[in-house]
């Protein structure tokens, strides 16, 4: 079965409250990028940034205007699949006044094989990916051995991918998936100073849930 075929993300309700639609009504044609078979100008797109993040499904986007924010020399290209998160995201750009970042539509693994150019982005980041704890559902996790195979031009030399879970099973998976790989090196570090802990990372530590962040740099 190919990569596309297999959804790793859940579809959940389409309901998008009024502030969401009207900053996706705004602002799309400011921030927001169509799927296209075309690789992105990233350098047209950020010319004034001296590296460029992709961070694939942002959720709400609670992290990612706060990360674009703090770091205004680096360009940001978002990937999400859900209008309501996308339409938060293009808010919270609009309310910090944010040039540094830009949001695609639609799933991660076509955009990366045709908008993303190889050598083009210096990190990956992947937040809080859905773990499909079911084993049933373990097909559907986002990293997995093609996943890399996908990643690892895309990401420039030295550059590296970092992924936070809050499911230790899930975290346990990743090592098993990236220790043998050839095409990265790494594994567990601390929470970066640089991560937000954002509501949703939030509600889980109250839970008890054990947030895991690793880091992989491309070999």
């Amino acid at each position: 079965m190919e990569q596309d075929s297999v959804r790793t993300y859940r579809l959940r309700g389409s309901r998008i409250t009024a502030p969401q639609q009207s900053a996706l009504d705004k602002y799309w044609g400011i921030y927001g990028m169509q799927y296209s078979e075309d690789f992105i100008e990233i350098p047209a797109l950020f010319p004034d940034s001296s590296k460029i993040v992709l961070e694939i499904g942002f959720g709400m986007g609670e992290a990612t205007a706060l990360i674009g924010r703090d770091f205004p020399d680096t360009g940001f290209i978002a990937v999400e699949v859900h209008k309501p998160g996308i339409g938060k995201l293009m808010a919270r750009i609009e309310e910090l006044a944010l040039s540094n970042v830009r949001i695609i539509e639609g799933d991660a693994h076509p955009i990366l094989k045709t908008m993303i150019a190889d050598n083009s982005v210096d990190a990956i980041h992947l937040f809080f990916p859905d773990p499909w704890p079911k084993k049933r559902h373990n097909k559907r996790r986002i990293v997995n051995n093609e996943f890399l195979k996908l990643i690892h031009p895309k990401i420039k030399a030295g550059g590296y991918i970092h992924i936070a879970t809050d499911w230790v099973p899930y975290a346990e998976y990743i090592q098993e998936v990236f220790t043998p790989s050839t095409l990265f090196t790494g594994g567990v570090v601390a929470r970066p100073e640089w991560r937000p802990v954002t509501r949703f990372e939030g509600q889980g530590i109250t839970k008890d849930h054990q947030v895991t962040d690793l880091r992989y740099f491309k070999a």
